[in-house]
């Protein structure tokens, strides 16, 4: 027999034991994929702490009344679009929208002076010209709930992807909420727009959608519940397999020919006796009295 030969048999061999084991040990296996399971389940699904995900897309896009450098200008919004990348995630931008979740409310109206009434007097008469205007405060509203969120909390849960030869990128934040993330993600993209034109000198941001509330992005329970029946499945064979190479027991008679280099000198069959039968020294005594007596 050739090595190669050798080789293929002893695969084969091999391969027809693992299957006897797994065989054998079907019903621990399946405790272990369940079993680690169901535990990767519960850590995912209620000691996680799950985060959330909005994203807004604001567009860059600056108009020009000449055709023949439209071509131009969308090109530069283009280029224009990785330094805005590392803008948004500046200390500047973060600062303010730290500071604009703590009180998120925005103008809608300002606020009205008061007048006084001008009068005209002619002829010894007094005569109404303008009538006073009562004073009005501005009127504000409220974006949505307030947030303590720190500018170095928001570097860390803010982050922008960009996609080639495209003037729309896209602007995620992630935190605990679905409100939350929504509300940093509109307040980063609002501050952004607020503060390109005296950064860079140009008004070509749009905000083409504000971020509606977040979905949960981490964990991912299907994938994390997987990973533990597969790990159960991995770790089982394992055990499995180190538990039977450390068995000692000779299994074939070959092992004591080919591997030791001993004489078979014959095989003993395995006698099954009687659940009911017993022997001892009276009966044998019995046994042989009775053929004296023959």
């Amino acid at each position: 027999m050739s090595a190669e030969q050798q080789n293929n048999e002893e695969v084969t061999i091999d391969l027809r034991r693992l299957f006897i084991l797994i065989r054998k040990h079907i019903i621990s296996i399946l405790i272990w994929m369940i079993g680690l399971g169901l535990i990767a389940y519960g850590v995912s699904e209620y000691v996680l702490v799950p985060k959330y995900t909005a994203s807004t897309q604001l567009l860059v896009n600056r108009k020009t009344a000449d055709a023949n450098q439209a071509y131009a200008t969308q090109q530069a919004d283009i280029n224009a679009i990785t330094t805005y990348k590392d803008i948004i995630t500046s200390n500047v931008i973060l600062k303010g929208a730290s500071k604009y979740l703590a009180n998120p409310v925005t103008l809608v109206k300002k606020a009205t002076p008061a007048k006084k009434a001008v009068y005209k007097t002619n002829d010894g008469t007094r005569t109404l010209v303008k009538k006073a205007v009562k004073a009005k405060p501005a009127v504000y509203k409220r974006e949505s709930k307030s947030y303590s969120v720190s500018a170095s909390e928001l570097a860390s849960a803010v982050s922008v992807t960009t996609t080639t030869s495209s003037q729309v990128f896209t602007l995620s934040a992630t935190a605990e909420t679905p409100a939350k993330a929504q509300a940093i993600a509109n307040a980063v993209a609002k501050e952004f727009k607020e503060q390109i034109p005296k950064i860079m000198d140009v008004n070509n941001v749009t905000i083409v959608a504000e971020a509606p509330k977040g979905t949960k992005t981490f964990p991912k329970v299907k994938m994390i519940t997987a990973v533990g029946v597969l790990a159960g499945l991995v770790i089982s064979l394992l055990i499995i397999i180190i538990k039977d190479l450390s068995d000692t027991t000779v299994r074939e008679d070959s092992f004591m020919t080919n591997e030791l280099g001993l004489t078979n000198l014959g095989e003993i069959a395995h006698i099954t006796m009687p659940k009911d039968w017993t022997f001892t020294a009276k009966t044998a005594e019995k046994r042989g009295s009775s053929r004296r007596r023959v």
